[in-house]
């Protein structure tokens, strides 16, 4: 029996697709591919007597995230300066937001086992600004820094601490992710630092209430180091709980390379910091009109498709979820819908043969040469009868590598379906005369060779016959075999 109960919750650091940063015109540029330093200006080095500008376009991207996570938009709110000395933060304070965020009391509904469902509260969805990027050098030969990430947009998105496993954590940051992408508003592409987790923990004793010392784990690039830290650090505070010891508050880091949390300072709590209203910005004040405006312009979002998928196209809740999981596999499905295809054809060949091809080829679905349209004229060859589902799958690879229509291909290759009975019929009487030894294996009561049977078939024709008029014809020849004898 568990001895300690688990309480996370989570914080998700997400950089806004903005064209430029937060409080200055730098562009936003690749921090990973862009030179060094290249996208800067006095503003975000923070030189003396620079003045910031707040971002319209950025606020209108956490407003999105906010209302698609239900939060309450705050009509006044106010940006703060958050004090504190490090080599990645040129004005030695950040521009974020404290006391009065631009959202409060939201949720997101997690799926953290099939058919479970749980409500995760937000406490808050508030701005600030990204710091620069250090790149420690090896051997203890000092660190470079990169301001380009310096100023560029940040939402910071905080749990209620209502999680109670690394499989609730890794739902609920997988779920937000995946909001921020149907709102294209982020990349999601963790391996560029553009959205990253920091995870609160403690443990309690089984059915305590009150919360027990929590410590903060940094910077968390990726699911794994997620789940991976999480995991670590909540057997790590039982051993000391069950040492006689008590948790020491603190923020800790991950090292993939040793596999552990380590202590990198003791915990800050908010006077640390010594917010105080940014002097060089007012008040952020938002009419009912504004936020009116951005909660028409929000997508239909992946909990609602889901919905709409199994209840008005028929789907299975797994082929919904697949589905909807990323924002433009969607839209391409419901186009192909559009196009005048069975929504259940259409998924079954996307969930179980096209996205197989994607995955082979390392595509993505915006990169595919197949349209929705085309995927649809495949599938009504199949209906038909003009080539079977085998045909269809080797026409499928093929318009995947050029582009060309399921009917181009088909007539092209002389691919059309043999479903003329006369034709079968023909091939049926050639393979029962070349395989006397298996005819008089069946009439000996070996059922199963009629199986074989339909393979020779099938083989002979290269394929191309039709399933169902070639077991139609072919128990009719051999239930005449069992009638007239050989």
């Amino acid at each position: 029996m568990t001895k300690y109960e688990t309480v996370i919750g989570l914080e998700i650091h997400a950089e806004l697709l903005t064209k430029s940063k937060m409080f200055c015109g730098c562009r936003v540029v690749d921090s990973v591919e862009a030179p060094p330093n290249s996208a800067v200006c006095p503003v975000c080095l923070g030189m003396p007597g620079m003045l910031p500008v707040i971002n319209k376009r950025a606020i209108e991207y956490a407003m999105r995230v906010g209302l698609a996570l239900h939060c309450t938009i705050q009509s006044h709110n106010v940006f703060a300066r958050k004090n504190y000395f490090y080599p990645d933060l040129p004005k030695a304070y950040q521009i974020s937001q404290y006391e009065l965020p631009l959202a409060m009391g939201g949720y997101q509904d997690i799926e953290y086992e099939p058919d479970q469902v749980k409500r995760i509260g937000i406490t808050r969805v508030h701005m600030e600004e990204d710091t620069g990027k250090l790149t420690h050098t090896e051997n203890g030969g000092g660190s470079l820094v990169d301001f380009n990430r310096s100023g560029v947009p940040l939402l910071e998105i905080v749990s209620e601490p209502d999680l109670r496993s690394v499989k609730e954590a890794r739902a609920f940051a997988t779920k937000v992710r995946q909001v921020l992408r149907y709102l294209n508003v982020n990349s999601g592409d963790m391996e560029k630092g553009v959205i990253r987790f920091e995870a609160n923990i403690s443990i309690r004793p089984m059915g305590e209430t009150e919360l027990g010392t929590r410590t903060e784990i940094k910077n968390l690039n990726s699911f794994r180091a997620m789940t991976d830290s999480i995991e670590y650090e909540v057997l790590r505070q039982a051993a000391v709980l069950d040492a006689g010891k008590k948790v020491v508050q603190d923020t800790m880091g991950w090292s993939e390379s040793r596999r552990k949390t380590f202590s990198q300072r003791g915990k800050e709590e908010a006077h640390d910091y010594r917010y105080f209203p940014e002097p060089d910005l007012p008040p952020l004040s938002i009419e009912e009109s504004w936020i009116d405006e951005i909660r028409e312009q929000l997508p239909e979002m992946p909990d609602a498709k889901v919905e709409r998928y199994t209840k008005e196209l028929g789907l299975s809740g797994y082929e919904a979820r697949v589905l909807t999981d990323d924002r433009l596999v969607a839209e391409w499905f419901e186009t192909a819908v559009g196009s005048g295809g069975d929504a259940s054809a259409i998924s079954n060949w996307m969930t179980n043969v096209l996205f197989g091809l994607m995955n082979e080829h390392k595509e993505e679905i915006g990169e595919i040469k197949v349209s929705p349209k085309n995927l649809v004229e495949l599938i009504t060859l199949i209906d038909d009868g003009v080539i079977n589902s085998t045909t269809a799958k080797e026409v499928l690879s093929e318009m995947f590598m050029t582009g060309q229509s399921a009917a181009g291909i088909v007539d092209d290759k002389g691919l059309a379906q043999i479903s003329g009975e006369a034709e079968i019929s023909t091939i049926i009487s050639q393979v029962l005369v070349d395989n006397p030894e298996q005819v008089g294996a069946y009439l000996d009561g070996k059922e199963s060779l009629r199986g074989w049977f339909v393979g020779q078939v099938m083989r002979a024709t290269q394929g191309k016959a039709n399933p169902s008029v070639v077991n139609r014809v072919l128990a009719a020849a051999l239930d005449k075999l069992k009638t007239d004898g050989i």
